[in-house]
């Protein structure tokens, strides 16, 4: 009876399991479908196989996509977890003052991802916008329509504006969960600032890190309304990231090779996901010993 009375806690996440099926689960056996089919027209369609995996995977376009992916990506976690360190470990601990620096760090990240796109296209217009005109009268010739590296830049400093926040207020909330017995026992070793964060802060801290990297570097690895309002892809291809790239392949119709890449993309981004999950465990179990 003990164990049927355990049991039946599993239909209280049965709800959560049919949302999930027609969520997520029923989407993707679709775009499986799709992979292994060249579609030709309503309810007319051919088995090719593998065909368009193959195809995907030997497309230089997607390469080069890949490779501004990892890029973008790699930069953004090497910008956005130190810094985001560094404004945590420097905010006040108690008072409005804390208050007031989780609220104003909180604004940006309640802002929609195509507006943030509108907000920097206008910030950085090279005639009217406060930063493009300022950079352009100290005679440096800003524009992120015209110039590749303009644009990566403009891109970056828009992804880590937004999203610095969340990596604030994850570090916060870990350097708050560490009980003031460490810091007492730390001052009275006479151990200093960098030992105290080295050796105290920095492991307390690791799962909401491990969360936070994970967090940033598969929304990173996703990107798409941000760069495309603010950029389009362009100049050229100079910003045209996996997502972007996915896009103009399935809004050309051709859904065969875009369902295929959406999956090569999916396992690309839980490979990943499990690569930075496993090395930050073996980081803090090397900690502990």
């Amino acid at each position: 009876m003990e164990k049927w009375e355990n049991n039946r806690a599993w239909f209280l996440i049965l709800p959560v399991f049919v949302i999930v099926a027609f969520s997520a689960i029923i989407p993707l056996m679709t775009v499986v479908n799709y992979s292994v089919q060249d579609i030709l027209g309503p309810g007319q369609s051919v088995f090719v196989g593998t065909e368009w995996f193959r195809e995907m995977l030997t497309n230089s376009r997607l390469h080069d996509a890949l490779v501004k992916q990892l890029i973008f990506s790699g930069l953004v976690l090497l910008i956005e977890i130190p810094l985001g360190i560094a404004i945590a470990l420097t905010m006040p601990h108690k008072g409005w003052t804390a208050s007031a620096c989780l609220v104003l760090l909180a604004l940006p990240l309640l802002i929609p991802w195509n507006v943030i796109g509108t907000i920097w296209i206008i910030f950085t217009r090279p005639d009217i916008g406060l930063f493009g005109a300022a950079i352009n009268s100290l005679g440096l010739g800003f524009d992120h329509t015209a110039n590749p590296l303009h644009a990566w830049i403009t891109v970056m400093l828009m992804e880590v504006w937004h999203w610095t926040p969340l990596v604030v207020l994850l570090a916060y909330a870990g350097l708050r969960s560490i009980p003031d017995a460490y810091y007492q026992a730390a001052k009275i070793d006479g151990a200093s600032r960098w030992a105290v964060f080295r050796y105290i802060q920095l492991p307390k801290m690791r799962g909401v890190l491990t969360i936070a990297v994970l967090l940033r570097f598969m929304d990173s690895f996703l990107i798409y309304a941000e760069p495309f309002v603010l950029t389009g892809g362009g100049p050229g291809n100079a910003t045209t990231f996996l997502s972007i790239y996915l896009v103009k392949l399935s809004t050309a119709m051709d859904l065969g090779p875009a369902a295929a890449f959406s999956i090569i993309y999916f396992l690309i981004v839980l490979l990943f996901c499990w690569l930075f999950y496993q090395a930050l465990q073996a980081v803090g179990t090397g900690d502990k010993s």
